[in-house]
């Protein structure tokens, strides 16, 4: 059977009767095929004055280069790991004309003498008021960048001083590292995904992840391998690499998901078999603890006959009690990530460092477990396309920004009359806007449509939304599944994102995204689902057209000429498709 007759578990469904996508013809390739060794990184892109050298304002003298402490060794590390180096600077002295182009070669040139060979350099010579689409915090110097060293921003990680720099870099859907100097706003620093205190400690970092998610070399393939990843349908879907790398060295996969995620786990390629069962120590509205229930949940897991189990939780969960119950079902061997001290409990217990992606950390307790992706198969977010539902007609032609405006969790969720004010400016800049919602979000959704929207409220599943996302241009979307589906598709992200859990771990992963929101506010970190600060002033404050240039930013042309917004619109005037994008929140002359 597919899924056993018991507490929180679907209608039982014989497994000839399993969708096959959802089978191990998934497109998961066994180990040992395909093209290409996954790879976290192969290149790093470096901002110059002030993370490679000391920043002297527009300076034309080769004889002012200084490298930042370090600098040199720091540099060097990274070639002899195989890792590319290419430069993104803006240079606005040329605009302005306080250098020429010989002497900015001639400072160029000095640079390399002193810290080794560039394998690219990409340089803005405009000024903020051009409108162009090089200068940071725009990126296309990342994307540029990431075309010339033959390979995708997606592979590349930005390091950066300014906010500027971390912006460009998420827009163009690389990983970004602050090192913050004494001119780095404390905003920039609270916003960025990853910040460290110097230029060697950013090598550091880099190595590191690279490293945390190398897995060993083919080899045969394992037998049958239960893998758990209770919680909602976000958290099953940063799972989704590690689920795959499992895949690839294993003979059949059986999920262990609750009910929250279920509809995610169906969508997980590698999967050969669910069961869908409610865990009360990580549900986040448990029921309480019933013997019974515990009893049957162990003979479920005994007659899946694994061989061995990779138990997958957040930072915060505890692995231990279902670690427990697949000792009492008879499971051999047992991997998981724990703090706290196993016993017999665990055969692999792995430890994670804190503040990587939860993509990557799960990845990392595959790798300690034994398990690599395929060749040919990268550590970013999937989900299967093949057998979605046709999305609804009239949603017209590809190229829609979808505004999701609810969360399960309040603190996640835009507050509705911003969101609303969101998809006026939106309609009135020539965009056509989809708003999506669960079946107990459709006074919500209809609210937030008005009249500038098309409602989608409580007529989209999790597969249904996949099937409308996949036609978006973008997402405006907290911090909750839909920007993780939204990222398993490919599709950018305005994430506007509350900063009760941390950025770094939990924004939309290795997609092009754009935060907003205040990252500094004092919900930060605390890991809320109700708002402790009455008016949810983290994202309260965010103009809606702050969301308007973030979707410029993120390169998603509006269908119609910008008009003037009615009497209930945020706006009076908007500007054309194509004005410059400007996202704050980090920047400087340079």
């Amino acid at each position: 059977m597919f899924t056993p007759r018991g507490s929180g578990n679907p209608p039982p469904v014989r497994r000839d009767q399993v969708e096959p996508d959802q089978r191990r013809s998934g497109r998961v390739e066994p180990a040992g095929r395909g093209a290409s060794k996954p790879v976290l990184f192969d290149a790093v892109l470096l901002d110059r004055d002030g993370t490679l050298i000391e920043d002297v304002p527009y300076n034309g003298d080769p004889d002012k280069v200084r490298p930042v402490p370090g600098a040199r060794e720091a540099l060097d590390r990274l070639r002899a790991a195989g890792l590319r180096l290419g430069v993104v600077t803006n240079q606005s002295g040329l605009a302005r004309g306080l250098f020429t182009a010989g002497q900015m070669r001639a400072v160029h040139a000095r640079v390399e003498e002193l810290l080794g060979p560039f394998d690219t350099w990409q340089v803005c010579p405009h000024d903020e008021r051009a409108g162009c689409d090089c200068r940071k915090p725009a990126p296309g110097m990342v994307r540029a960048a990431a075309r010339a060293l033959g390979t995708s921003p997606q592979r590349c990680v930005m390091v950066g001083d300014i906010g500027a720099d971390m912006t460009a870099a998420g827009a163009a859907g690389a990983a970004g590292i602050l090192v913050p100097t004494a001119t780095t706003r404390p905003a920039e620093v609270a916003a960025a995904p990853a910040v460290v205190a110097d230029l060697p400690a950013a090598v550091t970092a880099i190595l590191a992840r690279a490293a945390l998610v190398t897995g060993p070399a083919p080899g045969p393939r394992r037998g049958t391998v239960l893998v758990a990843r209770s919680d909602s349908a976000g958290d099953v879907l940063v799972t989704g690499p590690a689920v795959r790398a499992v895949a690839a060295g294993a003979e059949r996969v059986v999920l262990l998901c609750g009910p929250r995620g279920r509809d995610a786990a169906a969508l997980l390629p590698g999967v050969d078999e669910l069961i869908e069962w409610p865990l009360p120590w990580i549900d986040g509205d448990p029921a309480p603890v019933d013997p019974d229930d515990v009893h049957a949940l162990t003979a479920r897991l005994a007659a899946v006959g694994a061989d061995e189990a990779v138990v997958f939780t957040s930072f915060h969960q505890s692995p231990l009690p279902l670690a427990l119950l697949l000792r009492m079902a008879g499971v051999p061997r047992i991997s998981a990530i724990s703090d706290d001290y196993p016993g017999s409990l665990l055969d692999v217990r792995h430890r994670a460092p804190a503040g990587v992606p939860e993509p990557e950390r799960a990845l990392s307790l595959a790798a300690a477990a034994g398990f690599a992706l395929a060749p040919g198969d990268q550590p970013t977010l999937r989900v299967r396309t093949a057998g979605l539902p046709a999305p609804p007609s009239r949603l017209g032609r590809p190229g829609y920004v979808v505004v999701h405006p609810g969360s399960a969790v309040p603190t996640r969720a835009c507050p509705p009359e911003l969101a609303a004010r969101i998809v006026r400016v939106l309609a009135a800049a020539g965009h056509r806007v989809v708003v999506t919602g669960g079946p107990d979000e459709t006074t919500l959704t209809a609210q937030v449509a008005g009249d500038a929207g098309l409602d989608l409220g409580g007529r989209t599943g999790l597969a249904e939304l996949a099937a409308v996302l996949a036609g978006a241009g973008a997402l405006v979307v907290g911090n909750t599944g839909p920007a993780h589906l939204a990222a398993a598709l490919g599709v950018p992200v305005v994430s506007l994102f509350a900063p009760t859990v941390p950025y770094g771990q939990w924004g939309p992963y290795r997609v092009p995204a754009v935060r907003l929101g205040d990252a500094a506010a004092p919900c930060r970190d605390t890991r809320a689902t109700r708002c402790p600060v009455p008016g949810h002033p983290c994202l309260a404050a965010v103009e809606p057209g702050r969301v308007l240039d973030a979707v410029r930013l993120l390169g998603v042309p509006a269908d119609a000429p910008a008009t003037t917004a009615g009497p209930t619109g945020a706006v009076t005037s908007v500007p054309g498709p194509g004005a410059p994008a400007v996202v704050t929140g980090g920047g400087s002359s340079r």
